[in-house]
């Protein structure tokens, strides 16, 4: 992870949050942690070149309301817009809650469950 984060990008992150954490199911986080391997699918599928902010990507989604996104890890992310009145998105099933936090190579958007990779 280090060696692809520290290229120039442009990345966008999607970070899941501490209680994103809390909610894997028992036993998959040290799962993942006894299994370099697998571990570092799973932060490179929450890795996606370019940068996606919240704005470009909800005018983006205006006429086909999803988006597939290939990540790092090499399968796609499906980001979506959900909501009728008030629009957020979504990263496969988890939602973004804090956007648009740009860092020195890209930017940081914030989810709220940890996404899995189906090739794992």
């Amino acid at each position: 992870m280090v060696e692809a984060l520290s290229s120039h990008g442009p990345f966008t992150v999607f970070a899941p949050n501490e209680e994103a954490f809390k909610s894997l199911p028992a036993g998959t986080l040290n799962g993942l942690l006894a299994d370099p391997q697998k571990l570092g699918s799973v932060l490179k599928y929450h890795v996606v070149s370019g940068k996606y902010n919240l704005g470009g990507v909800l005018s983006s989604l205006k006429m086909s309301k999803t988006m597939n996104v290939p990540t790092l890890q090499g399968e796609q992310v499906k980001i979506s817009s959900v909501g009728l009145i008030k629009k957020y998105l979504r990263v496969n099933q988890a939602n973004i809650v804090s956007t648009n936090i740009h860092a020195s190579n890209g930017v940081i958007n914030v989810i709220d469950k940890v996404i899995i990779p189906t090739k794992l």
